[in-house]
């Protein structure tokens, strides 16, 4: 055969290869390298490559190179719920480049980020590359220092199997809850539409919300105030009780009593709040007032724990006003480049050599009488206190010498002091109530104040940020019997508010205290329900259901009540820590979810198609009107749909369409006649009434985009000297084009300053 006479020339031509040939074979075969460390980003490799020494090769998987499959359902039910991966498409070049490389050396290393999630990468990575999971070391490390991967190195561990085996639980459950509901919600809402484990509760939260919003009826209260001044030192006492009763003011006409009791004589003037439109009447009237009471009391305010994943979210969303996805993506390079300790923990707990460390800056640059060593304990269920808290890794590299810049620099800055101020002494406060009455009167009218007596941690925040969090309405030195003089007396009508939406960082706060996820996934969490289209984030930064959130989370309430419940989805997260702990087996656990799911999703195929009402009749044949979703948005269409086709915009629609046309009509076309207003598959656009002859179509142009073009727009081309420079939207916002594109490509972009 012709592959034998090929072996045996083969075969041949080396038994006459020579002596001298054979000798220079053996010393230019390449030798194998000593050891290949496998992390999951190149920044994080870049990093670790300084720390040891030319033995050693580190490469970046670039995160997860193994999932279920992006087509198909990926887990086999019947054979324990065995789950099919797959190398991820856009990562077989990366797998076939690591194959080619563990072959060049002795031994290899597993150093993917120490979570649950990094350990399932680093079990894919031993699986795909056919390694040996006794033969191939893991480490782990909380900061990329020195010093710590040296420790790594020095104390590896094999692959944690019950870590494995709780993140394969997680992402299992998530794709059972993903595939099987997503076909009803296409069939029983709206095609494309997708839930998800936690997502669905999140979203359930946010609505909740707006329907108590909806609900809220606001009452009215009114408050009676004296403002005063004394050693040229302001400050207000509130009127709380007349002849020992508790005053309750509901309504204006209220107040009269209260002023005559008071002893006011002049006529009342009247202004209004400038934020919230509410009443101030007010008299500028001197009335005697005497002090009868005088208290003190000294207290101590400590500072916060140290920064958990969840905290720092929450903390850089207020002081920053930052989505937490912008937080962890900072929080990732600043963790990368050796700067912070690992960002997705839920542990308060700190090392003894940062603690140690952090005792001695602050003795050295405020004094002994600032240490105060805390060690914090974890309230979170299933929290690893192996891990560390987020913290700097050299608390010495401070904000002004640490060399960043930019978005890092503002949350290292806030990282940095939350974590030294945990080891310095609480702030002593020194609290006066004064209470006083007008002189004759058998009144009640308060004011509390406090004042710093040693500023503690406070310190730090002062010395970083040039404020102190605190130190309000400061009380001048009065004394008990004294008699003072009221500058105005003022009353204010006050509404209770409906609750707040939750923005980002509260809605994180709420699904931390709900118990439902955990810190790896609050931020793709909120990421996928805006990508989704259940939430919107409005100029106001919070967070707004959409008219499918509500639809999708009735259906799903009313079908899927244990998936919707926050205790049943919080129980799962501590089913899936006691798996991690090796406490629970992961099949059990899916066995018994599948058992109750599985009932639900054959009852759901059942159930009627979630319908939005409007309340109204169908004007064709006296069928009830309904919401539908489309391409376009929401519309209304006849119940009796397909034996009745009527269909309408919505109110909202029609008078967004009558301002486009009070707006745009009349005005001349570019291309010739005059504009008109239509509406096609897409919504509402531009178009001449001179249609089909002139096909000119133009966008409605967005609020800030005529702005722009106002401002910038209307100037001649300076390329072809033809056409005129329009403002137009692109990836990286807007930009100045030429209207006679694609014939001139001028574009440049807005200027700063006109």
């Amino acid at each position: 055969m012709p592959t034998k006479t090929k072996a045996s020339t083969t075969k041949k031509s080396t038994k006459s290869t020579t002596s001298k040939t054979t000798t220079s074979k053996k010393s230019t075969k390449p030798s194998k390298g000593k050891n290949l460390v496998i992390v999951e980003s190149p920044a994080k490799s870049n990093t670790i490559k300084k720390f040891l020494g030319n033995e050693w090769a580190v490469e970046a998987s670039m995160g997860h190179v193994v999932d279920l499959p992006k087509k198909g359902f990926g887990v086999d039910i019947d054979n324990n719920f065995k789950p099919e991966y797959e190398t991820m498409p856009d990562k077989k070049k990366t797998v076939n480049n690591l194959k080619k490389l563990v072959k060049s050396y002795e031994k290899i290393w597993i150093a993917t980020d120490e979570d649950r999630e990094g350990e399932a990468i680093g079990w894919h990575l031993i699986n795909v590359l056919n390694l040996k999971k006794e033969d191939t070391p893991r480490i782990v490390f909380h900061e990329i220092t020195k010093d710590a991967i040296q420790e790594a190195v020095k104390n590896p561990r094999t692959i944690d199997e019950n870590l494995v085996s709780s993140q394969q639980a997680r992402r299992i459950l998530d794709r059972l809850v993903g595939f099987k509901i997503s076909p009803v919600l296409w069939s029983k809402v709206k095609r494309g539409l997708s839930a998800g484990r936690v997502q669905s509760v999140a979203v359930k939260l946010i609505v909740e919300k707006e329907r108590e919003i909806q609900n809220f009826k606001p009452e009215e209260s009114w408050s009676v105030l004296g403002l005063f001044s004394y050693n040229k030192q302001e400050f207000k006492a509130t009127l709380e009780k007349i002849n020992g009763k508790k005053i309750s003011l509901k309504k204006q006409s209220d107040l009269q009593k209260i002023f005559d009791e008071i002893g006011l004589t002049k006529k009342p003037k009247e202004s209004s709040e400038e934020k919230t439109g509410n009443k101030i009447i007010y008299f500028d009237e001197k009335i005697p007032f005497q002090i009868i009471q005088l208290k003190k009391s000294t207290s101590k305010r400590s500072a916060s724990a140290p920064f958990i994943t969840s905290t720092l979210q929450q903390e850089a969303s207020n002081k920053l006003g930052w989505g937490v996805k912008q937080v962890m993506s900072v929080a990732q390079k600043l963790y990368e480049n050796g700067y912070i300790t690992y960002m997705r923990t839920d542990s308060l707990n700190l090392s003894s050599g940062f603690i140690n460390s952090a005792g001695s800056y602050i003795k050295k640059n405020y004094g002994k009488e600032f240490v105060q060593t805390k060690n914090y304990k974890t309230k979170s269920k299933g929290a690893q206190e192996a891990h560390e808290a987020i913290r700097p890794t050299d608390i010495n590299k401070t904000p002004k010498n640490v060399g960043l810049s930019g978005n890092e620099a503002k949350l290292y800055t806030l990282i940095w002091t939350r974590s030294l101020a945990t080891q310095m002494a609480d702030a002593k406060l020194e609290n006066l109530t004064l209470k006083m009455t007008v002189k004759g009167k058998n009144h009640e009218w308060s004011a509390k104040g406090q004042t710093i007596k040693f500023l503690g941690f406070m310190q730090v925040w002062q010395d970083v940020f040039g404020k102190i969090p605190m130190q309000e309405n400061i009380l001048p030195p009065l004394q008990k019997d004294q008699e003072i003089e009221s500058d105005k007396i003022l009353s204010n009508q006050h509404f209770t508010k409906p609750p707040a939406r939750y923005t980002e960082a509260t809605l994180v706060k709420k699904l931390e205290s709900e118990g439902i996820g955990r810190p790896s996934t609050y931020a793709p969490t909120i990421s996928t329900i805006i990508d989704r289209g259940y939430v919107e984030k409005k100029d106001d930064k919070k967070l707004h259901p959409t008219d499918i959130a509500f639809l999708v989370n009735d259906f799903l309430e009313s079908n899927f009540k244990s998936l919707m419940d926050y205790n049943f989805t919080a129980k799962m997260e501590d089913k899936l820590d006691k798996i991690s702990e090796g406490k629970q087996d992961w099949e059990k656990m899916l066995k018994e979810f599948w058992k109750d799911f599985e009932k639900d999703l054959q009852a759901s195929d059942k159930s009627e198609k979630a319908k939005m009402y409007v309340g109204e009749k169908c004007p064709k044949c006296g069928g009830d009107l309904v919401y539908k979703f489309g391409k376009t948005g929401k519309f209304i269409g006849c119940d009796n749909y397909p034996d009745c086709k009527y269909v309408t915009n919505t109110k909202e629609e029609q008078d967004y369409i009558q301002q486009l046309k009070d707006k745009y009509e009349g005005k001349p076309c570019p291309e010739g006649g005059n504009i008109v207003v239509k509406v096609g598959r897409y919504g509402p656009f531009l178009a001449s009434d001179k249609y089909p002859e002139v096909k000119w179509i133009g966008k409605i142009p967005d609020e800030k985009t005529e702005k722009l073009q106002e401002q910038f727009g209307g100037e001649t081309c300076d390329k072809c000297g033809e056409g005129k420079m329009v403002v137009k939207k692109g990836r990286r916002g807007p930009f100045l084009a030429c209207d006679k594109y694609p014939d001139c490509k001028n574009a440049k972009p807005i200027p700063k300053k006109k």
